[in-house]
């Protein structure tokens, strides 16, 4: 485009500077006759002539001078029609623009494909390039120092086309850019819905037995790089690690499950500090921790589940589950060897310590907030009655573990509770 414009800029030039004359001549001979003919046909005619005139004519023979003049105006015409041509393509492209950009939208094709501003910057690009250089405005001025109406018209003409095109193709633009703020909206729209969805799946199957659990786990492994920016699917997956950790029997892999999904739960505190979920999971799992390794990991990860289900409990202080597994800290602290409140003693300053009044108040808390919350609450009830001496009581929360249907999910909890029923009958 860039050379078309230049070799027209150069005919209109040498035109101005040397053919003039002769093109006023025919210009003003033709105004006699009161002719019709728009710049470019009286042009073209005036090249005819002078191609047709012979040795006799009315113009005599040319001379090498008007032959160069007179190819030169056969460039300008060429040029001109190209210009008519390309403004005419424009005229027809324009309106079927914003129905292109509404069906390449409709088929959801690659966001790389919609409106930016780097199209917008070529477009002006484009049209600096069919603006005139510096100083050939003032070289085509030159000659007789006024323009032919013909002319004028036809630049006039030139001028009008390119301007409502741009117009058009400025509103054409707008449309796609609105097209395209929704269609950005709808896709975030449909991200979070995507997001909530899977919360939604790994909620429902970790509520579910061993294979669903498994499914869960699986399922946010797979979108952990989508995801890894969100505390809610950050906790999640360390609880599905955590649940990992519960069904798995190797003891190798339940310890690698628990320190992955310790650094998982930190990740999400970090993230989110006032997520009472992300502070329950991570105790939780120091709690599975301090299961494996020595009595210094133990001890630490035991304070550990103490900070963050005490953060839990000050975020969410109805919740029946967090004063369980405080009750359950409680109970344990107060259960500690002689050498482990030594060890404990030396770690820290205020060494984890608890009694089993403590315990009993928390696990009576779940059942005042949630009325028989769980057979495994009742059960630690009934050990802590046993533990201060009070029988009654005990056997009391005894018959009220009892009337809990048996589960699979609480073998153990059912053979506990057998246990407990032959030593108070004792």
């Amino acid at each position: 485009m860039a050379q078309s414009t230049d070799r027209k800029a150069l005919a209109l030039g040498l035109l101005a500077g040397a053919g003039i004359t002769l093109a006023v001549a025919w210009y003003r001979r033709t105004k006699k006759s009161n002719s019709s003919i728009s710049g470019v046909r009286s042009l073209t005619q005036f090249h005819n002539h002078l191609k047709t005139s012979g040795s006799g004519g009315e113009w005599g023979p040319l001379s090498p001078r008007q032959a160069d003049i007179l190819e030169k105006l056969n460039e300008l015409i060429r040029g001109l029609e190209e210009v008519k041509s390309e403004v005419q393509t424009l005229k027809e492209a324009v309106p079927r623009l914003e129905e292109r950009v509404r069906r390449e939208l409709g088929a959801e094709r690659s966001p790389r494909k919609r409106g930016s501003p780097g199209h917008t910057a070529s477009r002006k690009r484009k049209r600096s390039e069919w603006a005139p250089e510096d100083g050939e405005g003032d070289a085509a001025a030159a000659g007789d120092g006024s323009p032919s109406s013909e002319e004028v018209e036809s630049e006039g003409g030139y001028i009008t086309a390119h301007t409502e095109t741009d117009e058009e193709s400025e509103e054409a633009l707008v449309k796609c850019s609105t097209v395209n703020i929704a269609f950005g909206s709808s896709t975030q729209d449909n991200q979070t819905s995507e997001f909530d969805d899977l919360m939604q799946k790994a909620d429902n199957l970790h509520g579910s037995p061993e294979l669903d659990k498994k499914e869960g786990f699986r399922l946010l492994l797979e979108k952990k790089e989508q995801f890894w920016d969100q505390v809610e699917f950050l906790w999640r997956l360390a609880r599905a690690y955590a649940d990992m950790h519960d069904i798995t029997f190797d003891v190798e892999v339940k310890k690698n499950h628990a320190v992955i999904g310790k650094e998982i739960a930190m990740d999400a505190v970090n993230l989110g500090p006032q997520s009472a979920d992300s502070h329950m999971w991570l105790a939780i799992i120091c709690g599975h921790l301090s299961e494996h390794g020595s009595v210094q990991t133990k001890i630490k990860n035991g304070s550990l589940f103490k900070i963050h289900i005490d953060k839990a409990i000050e975020l969410r202080p109805q919740d029946p589950k967090l004063y369980h597994l405080l009750g359950r800290w409680c109970h344990a602290a107060s259960q500690l060897s002689w050498i482990e409140r030594k060890v404990a003693a030396t770690l820290f300053k205020e060494p984890p310590n608890s009694t089993i009044q403590e315990a009993l108040q928390c696990f009576l808390k779940v059942e005042e907030l949630h009325p028989r919350y769980s057979k495994t609450n009742c059960v630690y009830i009934i050990k802590c009655y046993r533990e201060l001496g009070q029988t009654s009581n005990a056997q009391m929360w005894c018959d009220m573990a009892a009337s809990f249907p048996d589960t699979p999910e609480e073998r153990e909890t059912q053979e506990e509770l057998e246990n407990l029923l032959s030593l108070l009958k004792q």
